[in-house]
């Protein structure tokens, strides 16, 4: 007989167990997404046709175009490292969890608790503020077509209006909100490229920020802009192929959006660019046609709140990764019976959003809009650096360590912690304190998590690094055999009765 003959008939006399083996993420509904609705998600979250806008900006209000313009390709050259360290966890594990879930591999749950609080504070804060730029975008075109926005009320209600929209489009289910997030930002790369490419004589005045660090600052930005690739992990066990789609959408999302920064870039230290600043930075003062710049404000407000919807849809995936584990209350693991989606998690997420974008209206020209926005910008490069330290751990345990990943690691890790430590000296220490105290409570975070988990509840301690696992329906009968997990479920095991957690 064949070895598939005599699996076959094995088959017929196997025991399988009285209760099935499950995945633990089974509720948000396996293998249902495809691989242009992962790559939606992850290239979203970057905002990039906003990003094609915000960067060349910094560059000219920091006097810094050539400079700019290289700082920009080698910010994609770090981030690129960094994907390709997080890709060698995508390649063997699927989880909701993300980069959470998966530094648990190589830090243990002291880097995962702070990677987890790192990511929730750049999701968060990213959410909050692309929410917040999306709404002053809708006000500039409301304002341009003469609808008037009733000032500081009416800007609160505008951002309660979008945010409420972007929760029922999230509920509604993951792969509505993926295919709206893909024709937003299609539509407005398409116009910003298409402008970008326009000739033109203005001449682009932007008023000089003075301040002495604006290569750190261009660096900074163009990291926060190629963040997000890393969202595609929250959705590997939603994925029809997770451990192939998700890597090529990480390896992919930072390679394409750096492509497009550049491009950008490079378009307006060629003198390309001077329609599209003018008609964002002073509307139709400069001559530029009224429909130009509704166009120009609505396709930004597309960008930034298909950003903000892909940022809440990440916090949301990492929330109830969470509340599974008993991280944090069981409750976010709820998931809504027709759709599959995390609605707790995500009502809780947009609330929050929705709350500090509306802060940011009524702080407008305050200290806090920046404050915000270099906290995430640290907070990002805390999380990447721990994340590629733990690759290289992770694969050097497992006994797969290649000098490549070595490599890989240790320059991305080199990168992002100069970068933060320029920024504590020449931001933080001189000009900001409050930064690095509110840097320094992230550093700590998970430590002190940890510490109280250890003393409250150390069944959830142990319970962190939820993956997503084959079910009994995903093998031949008699081809696995199963055993009881660490939250003492059944599992597919490699010998019966052993920890498959």
């Amino acid at each position: 007989m064949s070895a598939l003959e005599q699996a076959i008939a094995a088959s017929f006399a196997a025991r399988e167990p009285d209760r099935p083996a499950l995945s633990p993420l089974r509720a948000l509904g396996r293998r249902q997404l495809s691989g242009i609705e992962v790559f939606a998600q992850s290239v979203a979250t970057t905002a990039p046709a906003a990003s094609m806008v915000i960067l060349p900006i910094t560059m000219l209000s920091h006097e810094t175009m050539l400079g700019g313009l290289l700082t920009i390709f080698a910010a994609t050259i770090v981030v690129s490292l960094i994907a390709f360290c997080v890709s060698q966890f995508t390649r063997r594990f699927s989880s909701s969890g993300g980069l959470y879930s998966f530094v648990m591999k190589g830090a243990g749950s002291r880097g995962a608790l702070t990677v987890g609080a790192a990511m929730l504070c750049k999701y968060c804060a990213s959410g909050a503020l692309t929410l917040y730029f999306g709404g002053q975008a809708v006000r500039t075109v409301l304002y341009e077509v003469g609808i008037p926005t009733g000032g500081v009320v009416g800007a609160l209600a505008i951002h309660v209006v979008l945010a409420l929209g972007i929760l029922g489009c999230l509920v509604r289910g993951v792969r509505f909100a993926a295919t709206a997030i893909l024709v937003v930002e299609l539509c407005s790369l398409m116009f910003i490229t298409a402008l970008l490419l326009l000739p033109t004589d203005k001449h682009v005045v932007v008023e000089p920020s003075g301040a002495p660090n604006g290569l750190l600052l261009v660096a900074l930005g163009a990291m926060f802009a190629l963040a997000g690739f890393e969202s595609a992990t929250f959705f590997g066990p939603e994925a029809k192929r997770p451990l192939v789609t998700v890597t090529r959408t990480v390896l992919l999302t930072p390679i394409i959006c750096g492509a497009l920064f550049t491009f950008s870039a490079w378009a307006v230290w060629s003198g390309r660019g001077g329609v599209l600043l003018g008609a964002y930075q002073h509307g139709t003062s400069t001559g530029i046609d009224a429909w130009l710049v509704i166009a120009l404000n609505l396709g930004l407000s597309c960008s930034w709140l298909a950003s903000a919807m892909a940022s809440s849809n990440a916090a949301s995936r990492l929330v109830y990764t969470m509340g599974i584990e008993n991280v944090v209350p069981h409750r976010f693991a709820r998931v809504h019976r027709t759709f599959r989606t995390p609605h707790v998690a995500l009502c809780v997420v947009l609330g929050g959003l929705g709350v500090v974008s509306s802060a940011f209206v009524a702080l407008s020209g305050s200290v806090v809009l920046e404050d915000a926005r270099l906290l995430a910008r640290a907070a990002l490069i805390v999380g990447y650096a721990v994340v590629a330290i733990a690759a290289v751990v992770f694969l050097r345990r497992i006994g797969e360590l290649t000098a490549t990943v070595v490599l890989a690691g240790v320059l991305a890790c080199t990168a992002g912690c100069a970068v933060l430590v320029n920024l504590l000296v020449t931001v933080g220490v001189e000009q900001n304190v409050t930064m690095v105290v509110m840097l320094g409570a992230l550093a700590l975070s998970g430590f002190c998590w940890r510490a109280y988990l250890y003393r409250r509840s150390p069944r959830a301690l142990a319970a962190v690094g939820v993956f997503d696992s084959a079910e009994s329906s995903d093998v031949l009968p008699g081809a696995a055999s199963y055993g009881e997990n660490a939250r003492g479920t059944v599992a597919l095991v490699k010998s019966p009765w052993t920890d498959a957690r």
